[in-house]
This record gives C-alpha cells, sequence and structure tokens, in this order.
C-alpha cells in the first residue's frame, strides 16, 4: 500500500515547528477532552482535539494563517486568492485580514450560508462559481490572473500542511503518548500533517488512519491503490470533505497513513448527534467523520489510546441533519 521507493516531499520537523512558533500568538491552543460515555461504546479511551473551537471555528486558521505570515512583502501587496467550500476560505479571510492582506474566496453556489456569510464577514471578497471541483479550480485560477495575488490552495500546499500538523502537535503534548490518532480526509491537508507530526514526534510509536465518507471516497481508493485517483462522486453531507485529494497530501499520506476507514452518511449523522448530546459540543458533519471511523470499528481500538482530531464546528443551525433528513443526500453512483 505503501510504496516507499518514491522520495517524499521534505517538510521537515523544523518547518513544522516553525509553523507553530509562528501562529502560536494568534490562535487558540485548543483543549483536548475526554468522554465516558464515547469511551465506552468504543471500547477505547478517546482524547478529542478541539478544533472545532479554535478561530474561525476550524483547524483552518492554522495552514491559513502560516501561509499568511510565510508571504514575502511584496507577495502580501497583491494579496491572496483561494478556493474553498467554507472553512478554507473562512481561514483565509481571517487569516489574510490579521496580516492586512486583501482575499479573494472562490466559492461554489451551494455552499453553506453560514460559512459564506463568515467568509465575507471577516471581509474577503466572495466569488462564486458552479458546484463542480474543475470550476472552483479554474475559477481561482482565472482570479489570480486578474488580479495577481498569490494562489493558497486549501490544501495542495506545503505552508498549510506543515500549519496542519501543529494541531496533532498540540494533541501528542497535552494527551502523552496515543496508539492511534484518527483524523478525517478531504484534500488531505490536516491528514497529512497529522501524520508528519506523528512520524516526527511518536517515532513509528503512534499510528495514524484517515476517516471519510463513503459518498466521497477518492483517498480511501488512492490508498488502496497506490495512485491519486479523482473522485467520481462527492454527495456527502460532510461538505468539508467533499473535495480531491491533493497530490502534497497524498505523497505523505501514502508513507505514512496506515489505512482510511469510511462511513456511510447515517454513521456520520449519528456520530454528530452523539457528540452534540454526550460532550455537549458543537461539530460539524466534517467532523463528526472521524468520531464515525472509531464506533464503526470498535475492536480495532479496544483498550486503545486514540486520539481524534474533531476538525471544525461551523454547522447551520437551520439545517441540523436530524431535524431536517434532506439535508441527507444520497450519493450519485459512479459514472
Amino acid at each position: 500500500m505503501n510504496d516507499s521507493s518514491r522520495d517524499e516531499p521534505v517538510i521537515g520537523w523544523a518547518e513544522i515547528e516553525r509553523a507553530a512558533e509562528r501562529i502560536a500568538p494568534h490562535v487558540h491552543r485548543t483543549p483536548v477532552v475526554r468522554c465516558a460515555s464515547l469511551d465506552r461504546m468504543s471500547g477505547a479511551s478517546l482524547f478529542f482535539k478541539c478544533e472545532n473551537l479554535q478561530k474561525t471555528g476550524s483547524f483552518k486558521a492554522r495552514g491559513a494563517l502560516h501561509a499568511v505570515l510565510s508571504l514575502s512583502p511584496e507577495e502580501a501587496t497583491r494579496g491572496v486568492v483561494t478556493h474553498s467550500s467554507g472553512n478554507h476560505g473562512q481561514a483565509l479571510a481571517w487569516a489574510a485580514r490579521q496580516a492586512g492582506v486583501a482575499a479573494t474566496v472562490v466559492m461554489p453556489r451551494d455552499a453553506s450560508r453560514v460559512k459564506r456569510a463568515a467568509v465575507e464577514g471577516y471581509g474577503a471578497e466572495v466569488v462564486l462559481c458552479e458546484p463542480t471541483l474543475t470550476t472552483r479550480e479554474q475559477t481561482a485560477r482565472q482570479m489570480v490572473a486578474e488580479r495577481g495575488g498569490r494562489l493558497v490552495h486549501p490544501y495542495d500546499d506545503r505552508q498549510i500542511v506543515a500549519g496542519q500538523a501543529t494541531a496533532a502537535l498540540e494533541l501528542l503534548e497535552a494527551a502523552g503518548p496515543l496508539d492511534y490518532v484518527v483524523a478525517p480526509v478531504g484534500g488531505g491537508g490536516l491528514l497529512s500533517g497529522t501524520a508528519l507530526a506523528v512520524a516526527h514526534r511518536a517515532q513509528g510509536a503512534c499510528t495514524v488512519v484517515g476517516a471519510e465518507p463513503a459518498a466521497a471516497d477518492d483517498a480511501c481508493r488512492s490508498l488502496c491503490a497506490g495512485r491519486l485517483i479523482r473522485p467520481t462522486r462527492t454527495e456527502t453531507i460532510a461538505d468539508g470533505l467533499r473535495t480531491a485529494l491533493g497530490r502534497l497530501p497524498f505523497s505523505i499520506i501514502r508513507h505514512h497513513v496506515e489505512r482510511i476507514v469510511t462511513v456511510d452518511e447515517e454513521q456520520i449523522v449519528r456520530a454528530m448527534r452523539c457528540v452534540w448530546s454526550r460532550m455537549k459540543l458543537v461539530i460539524e458533519p466534517s467532523a463528526a467523520v472521524a468520531v464515525a471511523a472509531v464506533l464503526k470499528q470498535p475492536k480495532a481500538w479496544h483498550g486503545r489510546r486514540v486520539g481524534v482530531i474533531l476538525s471544525g464546528g461551523n454547522v447551520d443551525l437551520d439545517r441540523l441533519p436530524w431535524l431536517t433528513p434532506d439535508a441527507i443526500r444520497p450519493a450519485t453512483p459512479p459514472k
């Protein structure tokens, strides 16, 4: 599964530590919490890293801020551009405002109203496009060509990956030795950053596992095939995970992630509701994917110490999935 014959991209420990130092004055060191009910349900000792309590409501603030703080003075004058379904757009808009940099965010027309309002609230310009990855990428490139800003890719960017790695670094520092760390995967920035942090800090004593919606499972299929596979379906309630796995994250994941567990839409909703009701924490469906993966396979974690990254908490309260069943959209069959 993990072909070690190819060279890995060099994002070393020093770069991750530098990212942690750069962003520390500006982001929250989010808590790591426990839950006896979920421990019993999973058969494991679970440690939840609450990135739902992070600036802008998700881990994305880490990578976005690191990317903005890494701009040269000349790049900063030209501003930044990205494409995002919401969380990365919010994070980059917030980070750009902190640094006094202009930001343009390309968003799909069907993006969450809550996330679009937040992007605009942080002062970024929103450019809407059709809800396909190809259109998002094309529109972002067009904005760069027209305005000259630097493209800050949501996940295929080394500064982004190094910044996201700091969440797992903090988790390991707070929880102590862990047997597993589980993180959701969409574009792969969080999972690849997590894998690097664990590889550097735990030195092989901890295994990294990804979690992905079965309705958007290109990362799982790519890891199994040993090559990057483009998505054939992305119809999942976990809107933050609908994007395609990036090349840079995949080159890291294939070396440092043991497996990716897929979960269906009902499992995602059940896990989300469980965290809301048992832990009193607001998490979004994308964060619930990691919880669902742990609850799906209790035998796999039995008796182990497992870190779970709760990636975000940006939710449209008018469309909670257990109140509006139509929000759980069926997966489209592969073409």
